[in-house]
């Protein structure tokens, strides 16, 4: 077992992180949140019905995925947004003007609009992953798992995804995210779930998990919090 006695939930309108060091399971986690990965035992539950039993369309409208690592498709930008809004589609997979007006909305929202007609492939790393986080938004689901959300962003789009997440919240939207920067994890989170080396796992309010020594038994660091902001 990668991670075992796991008893979470997650409501709508706020931000969940995952905290802790490599290799302790976060991505395990939040795939197996996703039904990508269906655990061992027991069951995820999403509005009452085991997630195993959704259609993938179904599964696709509900939950919208980030992971750690994708795929570079030889595709334009305008094109990988197309396949976000095919869950809400019927047959035939046409798009209408609608769905073309949620894409360009998404492009807008992670400042990548000028990008719609590039290959993806000729675009940089932070770059490509402001367009993951666009097809994200394209697919316009009410949960989003986002499996360390700021790689390859510099610190001025690190700031611009989390302002958006938290007007997502503000929508009743349901983030959980993985993050490896402690500051933004306890500034910018409703729960923190931390998972330490021995799998278990530790959840509650930054506040919390902060006053509790929680870091320092993970991470082995000291974490002070100044009047401003957390500082590491």
């Amino acid at each position: 077992y990668v991670i075992r006695d796991v008893n979470l939930s997650f409501e709508s309108g706020r931000i969940y992180t995952m905290i802790g060091k490599n290799g302790c399971g976060k991505s395990t986690l939040l795939k197996s949140c996703s039904g990508l990965l269906n655990p061992k035992t027991g069951s995820v539950l999403l509005d009452g019905k085991e997630l195993h039993q959704y259609l993938p369309n179904e599964r696709a409208k509900k939950i919208s995925y980030l992971s750690q690592s994708t795929n570079t498709p030889n595709i334009t930008v305008e094109r990988l947004l197309a396949h976000a809004r095919f869950p809400h589609l019927s047959y035939p997979k046409k798009l209408r003007q609608e769905d073309w007006n949620i894409i360009y909305k998404s492009l807008e929202e992670m400042n990548a609009k000028g990008f719609a007609n590039t290959s993806l492939r000729a675009l940089s790393g932070g770059e490509r992953q402001r367009i993951y986080l666009a097809m994200q938004l394209a697919q316009d689901t009410k949960i989003l798992l986002l499996d360390e959300p700021t790689t390859y962003l510099d610190i001025e789009y690190q700031l611009s995804l989390m302002k958006l997440l938290e007007k997502l919240k503000q929508q009743g939207k349901t983030i959980v995210m993985v993050l490896h920067d402690l500051e933004q994890a306890l500034k910018y989170s409703d729960y923190i779930i931390a998972i330490d080396t021995e799998k278990e796992i530790y959840t509650g309010m930054p506040e919390k998990i902060l006053n509790d020594g929680i870091l320092r038994k993970i991470f082995h660091v000291e974490v002070k919090r100044s009047e401003y902001t957390f500082t590491i």
